[in-house]
């Protein structure tokens, strides 16, 4: 795959997509809070831009107590206080980040960032009605930024609350109905929920409306994915990358999709999707998806420890997904450590078990599947 030897892939969305947002209105939150004046120590200053590096680098829990000690002595801050919440949300501490975002809610920075990011807060609780109200709100202040839909659909589906992500997103098509993006959410929603005809449609039109483009290559890969057409999912994300499209879902579904195709360490086929996986890891480590189906390749290869680095960090990303658990008990297994394969065996029963509980509560409406963040700007500010 030559394209993919001469080209460095982008940086993309982060774990949350939330990064991006501090570049939505053309300033960064540390460039706000300098406008809100000076701070009260140079102490402060500086815990609040180590803090900033970090979460530029995704290293959401290092920038913690950065931020934690900036916002203590800054309350006013709305670059500390925002950082923060971005953080806490980041690393899914949801209580920790609505008491910073109410806050700043209850202060003079109710921003259409601050209530996308509480309605990100709201869905990882469970608080659906609350989620939505956010919604709206940020709706309200910002109608037409495309990223504002397209984060809190993403929180609602990691969450597994595929149905209230589709209310979100049809509630952007009516500000935006010729979205790109949106229509491409909108089809891996419907997917989900098993509304395939639906979705095909929605597939159809994304591809139209961008054609060329990372989300053409990726809206095609993903609807062959969905109708189990693995070797015309590879075909299309293929073409995609060797196009100069490296976005790193494309680079995952190609991975998958080649692996699902049938491919064998020692084939050429093989090594382009691990090639494709290694890049999709490089360029975006938090996302649980590319570090899953490296483990799982390794795992083929039989690269034993390093199959169970990134099956563990596909863990940490992912707490609730069985498939995790299932290649972690073989990776464990076959490196002698039955200890750690029983301990995966007995979460995956867990989990297997809620999801049969889950579904059978609401049936259609809850279903694990890949992220489907579309950015093509660098998120990091």
């Amino acid at each position: 795959m030559s394209a993919m030897k001469k080209r460095r892939a982008p940086c993309s969305v982060c774990l949350v997509a939330m990064i991006a947002l501090v570049s939505a209105l053309g300033m960064t939150p540390v460039q706000r809070g300098a406008r809100s004046g000076q701070f009260d120590s140079m102490q402060a200053e500086t815990e609040l831009q180590q803090g900033i590096d970090l979460t530029r680098k995704g290293d959401f829990r290092g920038a913690i107590p950065h931020l934690r000690a900036a916002h203590e002595q800054l309350r006013d801050s709305y670059a500390a206080g925002f950082n923060l919440a971005l953080c806490y949300v980041g690393t899914q501490q949801f209580s920790e980040a609505l008491t910073v975002l109410q806050d700043l809610r209850s202060g003079s920075h109710d921003t259409a960032e601050v209530e996308n990011l509480l309605a990100q807060s709201y869905i990882g609780l469970g608080r659906v009605d609350e989620t939505l109200a956010a919604v709206r709100r940020s709706v309200e202040l910002a109608p037409k930024n495309e990223k504002l839909y397209l984060f809190a659909a993403d929180a609602a589906m990691d969450a597994g609350h595929n149905d209230v992500g589709l209310s979100i997103v049809e509630l952007g098509l009516k500000s935006l109905p010729n979205s790109a993006r949106m229509l491409f959410e909108r089809a891996v929603l419907l997917s989900q929920l098993d509304q395939f005809d639906a979705a095909r449609a929605d597939f159809h039109r994304a591809r139209e409306l961008a054609p060329g483009s990372d989300i053409a290559y990726i809206a095609g890969a993903q609807e062959a994915l969905y109708a189990g057409n693995m070797a015309e999912a590879a075909k299309i994300a293929r073409e995609g990358i060797e196009k100069g499209n490296l976005h790193f879902l494309l680079l995952t579904i190609f991975g998958e999709a080649t692996l699902g195709s049938g491919a064998a360490p020692g084939q050429p086929d093989f090594a382009d999707a691990q090639e494709a996986l290694e890049r999709a890891v490089t360029a975006h480590p938090n996302f649980a998806g590319a570090q899953l189906s490296l483990g799982k390749l390794y795992l083929q290869a039989n690269r034993i420890n390093d199959a169970i680095v990134h099956l563990e960090g596909a863990r940490n990303l992912d707490r609730r997904n069985p498939a995790v658990y299932a290649n972690l008990a073989t990776a464990y297994r076959r490196a002698g450590n039955e200890g750690k394969a029983n301990e995966a065996i007995a979460a995956l029963t867990r989990l297997n078990q809620e999801q049969v509980e889950n579904i059978a509560s609401t049936p259609g409406e809850r279903k694990a599947g890949y992220a489907s963040r579309v950015e093509s700007k660098p998120p990091k500010p």
